[in-house]
């Protein structure tokens, strides 16, 4: 369901991009990975923070188990999303070796994550929420390639 939403709602972008900005749209076309993997990544951000308010705000669940529920839910809407749609990987005898390396990639970048914030901040004072964004930036291209080389790489 949320990927035919997504889908539609891609489908239409690119059919007003294409209308309104026609010189533009091929370079826009030739970069659609890179455009897939950043509504793929929101789509996954705002289900975590949709999923926390559920089990947390409606349902009342502790708020440490309502997290780990919400990352779960997010977790499995990012790997579907970044590998049927983005990366249009459709192998799935190869998804249990993918989930391991996906797993095993999201603690690379949370140690990434970590060591740059401690850098950042710690070492050498920048706020606090202009390092996360820079970080996530930075975790962000490495886990585009990450993805397409490596995980979601076609045969």
């Amino acid at each position: 369901m949320i990927g035919r939403y997504i889908n539609n709602s891609y489908r239409q972008l690119r059919q007003g991009l294409a209308c309104h900005f026609p010189r533009l749209f091929p370079l826009i076309d030739a970069k659609k990975a890179v455009i897939k993997y950043f509504i793929a990544g929101v789509s996954a951000t705002l289900v975590n923070l949709i999923s926390l308010a559920f089990f947390h705000g409606f349902l009342k669940i502790n708020l440490l188990l309502a997290t780990s529920l919400a990352f779960v839910v997010s977790f499995v809407v990012s790997f579907s999303l970044q590998k049927f749609w983005t990366f249009r990987n459709y192998h799935y005898k190869k998804i249990p070796l993918q989930l391991i390396l996906y797993i095993i990639n999201a603690f690379i970048g949370l140690s990434i994550n970590v060591f740059l914030m401690n850098l950042l901040v710690n070492k050498w004072g920048a706020w606090y929420l202009l390092a996360q964004f820079i970080v996530s930036f930075i975790i962000g291209v490495y886990n585009f390639f990450a993805y397409n080389f490596v995980i979601f790489k076609k045969s």
